[in-house]
């Protein structure tokens, strides 16, 4: 007689239980940047609405700004990162293919021995952290995720590139996922344009080491360590931008607006919008498109901390929550969108 397997038990709903952040202290401004790629202040703020990105110094690691975004988590949520049966980090930049940036990151925060993984999605990243939280809740696999999303895109500029470089910002944005008794997290819309692959990409550039600020002392085992000489190819960020304009505008209102059919409901029954911090005039098409009431909150933290790729939805939430706390239980439409090119989009309940 064959054995019959054993199954879990699986919770019915699950819910973003929390959310924590980490911003930079280092203030760019548009002034700081335009002599290298010979623009002005006014060009970048009517091109994308940035006025100001964060940036971590050199002594502030991809890893320093996760632990800080998911301890602040773990304290709004109430519980112990042994708790945790999953830790999820969305990131494109930590500077090893192997080990993960999660299984470092598990052990600085003692969740061990939790399974521990990354996701490179680039700016979709979060909401496919989410995605795959969502479904570890709910199939029994873990009571509590840790989806942390953190970029330090400083490390990938080429100051005097301009087609991305100006609007890049560094921080990180995490989330506790946990179950619920009543549906938290809609079903996920998600998917990619691969055959678009290549019109965000990280392209080897001929630059001056002292540009980089990555000294190997300031943070052992993390930092790439300079070659002799002064000059080495190094991967930076590029883009075919009115090519993903386009396309964000176009396409990914079609994505949000199925996400919302996905839930069950419309724009009308939004409290707040939680677009990727792109550019501003992405974020001001898409609510257009998708009809939302003025009395929505949408999130313009772009203004402030620039485009921080899988951080920019989880610290747009953290900015929204922060400024109107009576959003708390209310529902927001989070969709991501970058590299890939890659989306998702799902209506949660907000923390």
């Amino acid at each position: 007689m064959t054995a019959t397997l054993n199954q879990l038990t699986p919770n019915k709903h699950a819910r973003i239980l929390s959310v924590g952040a980490f911003r930079p202290s280092n203030l760019v401004t548009n002034d700081d940047l335009v002599e290298a790629i010979d623009s002005s202040d006014e060009w970048i703020r009517q091109r994308t609405g940035i006025i100001t990105r964060q940036r971590a110094d050199a002594e502030t690691s991809v890893l320093d700004m996760a632990e800080g975004a998911a301890r602040e988590a773990l304290a709004n949520a109430g519980i112990e990162a042994s708790q945790l049966g999953a830790v999820i980090v969305s990131t494109v930049t930590f500077p090893f293919a192997t080990p993960s940036a999660a299984a470092a990151l598990s052990g600085r925060i003692g969740a061990s021995p939790a399974p521990a993984f990354d996701i490179s999605a680039a700016c979709a990243g979060y909401c496919y952290g989410v995605a795959q939280a969502d479904a570890l809740v709910r199939s029994g696999m873990a009571e509590y995720v840790l989806v942390v999303g953190v970029e330090k895109l400083s490390d990938f500029i080429d100051s005097t590139e301009r087609t991305i470089s100006f609007l890049l910002g560094d921080g990180a944005g995490a989330v506790v996922i946990g179950k619920s008794e009543v549906p938290g997290i809609s079903p996920s819309v998600w998917g990619s344009e691969g055959e678009k692959w290549d019109t965000i990409s990280m392209t080897n550039s001929l630059l001056d080491l002292r540009t980089l600020a990555l000294a190997a002392e300031a943070n052992p085992g993390e930092k790439a360590i300079a070659a002799e000489g002064t000059e080495k190819l190094w991967p930076t960020l590029r883009q075919d931008g009115p090519s993903v304009f386009r396309w964000a505008v176009w396409e990914m209102a079609k994505v949000a607006k199925k996400a919302l059919d996905d839930a069950g409901i419309t724009s009308d029954d939004l409290a707040a919008f939680l677009p990727h911090q792109a550019n501003m005039r992405i974020i001001d098409e898409m609510v257009k498109q998708l009809k939302i009431p003025e009395t929505v909150v949408v999130a313009r933290d772009i203004a402030e901390s620039g485009n921080t790729s899988a951080a920019s939805i989880p610290l747009a939430m953290h900015r929204v929550l922060k400024e109107n706390p009576e959003l708390s239980g209310e529902l927001a439409l989070q969709i991501g969108f970058g590299a890939g090119l890659v989306f998702g989009a799902q209506v949660v309940v907000l923390p």
